[in-house]
């Protein structure tokens, strides 16, 4: 046998190695993003638990990428991100999806090939920008009152979600452009909210319940449809905690000052300690985000936050929701300490029995007031405890 017959022999053998240690299926993405000489182009797994890093390729002059990775053994979410912009797609199992897009409108002016998924995604995500800068030219609009802003806001939202009802979760609702239809949120001068919760609107819930029935039907082993199953079914029973329960304080929990500490994580797993935040007035808060006045509640804080902040001003806001994910979303944008309880330990400590609630900390750490005992106005309350 000579030299390049056994060269050849152990290539064969390498090739046929490297084929049968990687041969699950796979799905491809490709394109060209224009005038993107030198950036870093990255594909992203949208998961449950968190966006993850898949792959990236530094584009070149002709602006070419090719990413090729293992199918998901149920539909999922991805997306492209350039810099702070991203394009979402879906993968349902083995298929080549081409992207042609220009950095300058990434984003927001692309075409895509190979998957009607994906089209109707891309529409969704037009429409659902469209409504978001109309949102944001009405709260900044100086000319109108308050009141009318709020209820054009809301017209707005209003027919967006008809309009997203008929043309894209109730037309085919086991398709995953559905899916992502109803888990649409718009991100406003005061924080980000979802368009369909829930946990608070019964005609939402009918849109979640629908495509749950879909996907258990199709995918009942998918974390996607264990989730939306679960969020149908909180919305069906509308509850919350709204009983006191009877428990025991840890004295390790009291301070020198007599408050309870609380102490709960963020959305990284960051723990925050209430007493950390000694020497400045602080709103102890207690919520759902899942209340159906949740959205408006969280711009009114805001506007305080922004207006008082910058003389000491905090806020602590424990949210009780059962969602965790739902949380992380609504939260994920706003400037104070959001923290996560799922035991209710923290509320029923502080004898909450209605939500929400809140409570006043002066700079000492001090319980000053709770929101029944406010008689004024609240922001009246923090100006006095701010001197």
């Amino acid at each position: 046998m000579n030299i390049k017959t056994l060269i050849g022999i152990i290539s064969m053998i390498g090739a046929l190695s490297l084929t049968s240690c990687d041969n699950k299926p796979k799905f491809c993405v490709e394109g060209t993003v224009g005038e993107a000489k030198g950036e870093m182009l990255y594909l992203e797994a949208m998961t449950l638990n968190g966006i993850q890093c898949i792959d990236s390729v530094k584009l070149k002059d002709d602006g070419q990428f090719r990413f090729r990775t293992d199918a998901p053994s149920n539909p999922e979410f991805y997306a492209l991100r350039l810099g702070q912009e991203r394009i979402n797609f879906s993968i349902d199992s083995t298929e080549t999806v081409t992207f042609k897009t220009q950095r300058s409108t990434f984003s927001n002016n692309y075409t895509v090939e190979g998957s009607d998924n994906c089209q109707k995604i891309k529409e969704i995500a037009q429409l659902q920008s469209k409504l978001q800068s109309q949102i944001i030219a009405l709260e900044q609009n100086q000319s109108m009152y308050p009141g009318d802003i709020v209820d054009s806001i809301n017209s707005l939202v209003n027919n967006y979600k008809e309009q997203i009802k008929v043309n894209y979760i109730f037309q085919e609702p086991q398709k995953t452009y559905a899916y992502y239809a109803v888990c649409q949120s718009i991100s406003d001068l005061h924080g980000t909210f979802q368009l369909f919760n829930p946990l608070s609107n019964r005609d939402d819930v009918k849109c979640y319940a629908t495509i749950a029935t879909a996907w258990d039907g199709l995918y009942p082993d998918a974390k996607r449809t264990e989730q939306i199953c679960n969020l149908a079914v909180q919305g069906m029973e509308l509850t919350a905690p709204t009983t006191q329960k009877v428990v025991n304080i840890d004295e390790s929990k009291v301070s020198e000052v007599s408050i309870i500490e609380v102490e709960l994580p963020d959305i990284n797993g960051k723990m925050h300690r209430l007493t950390d935040l000694k020497g400045k007035v602080v709103m102890l808060d207690f919520t759902l985000y899942g209340a159906t006045e949740s959205p408006e509640r969280t711009r009114k804080m805001r506007q305080l936050y922004e207006q008082y902040h910058p003389q000491g001003f905090e806020i602590y806001q424990v949210a009780l929701d059962e969602d965790i994910h739902f949380w992380k979303l609504s939260c994920e944008k706003l400037p104070w300490v959001c923290v996560h309880e799922t035991d209710g330990t923290a509320m029923r400590l502080y004898g909450v029995v209605n939500l929400p609630t809140y409570f006043l900390v002066n700079r000492d750490n001090e319980l000053v007031k709770r929101s029944d005992q406010v008689t004024t106005s609240l922001e009246e309350e923090i100006q006095e405890l701010l001197k």
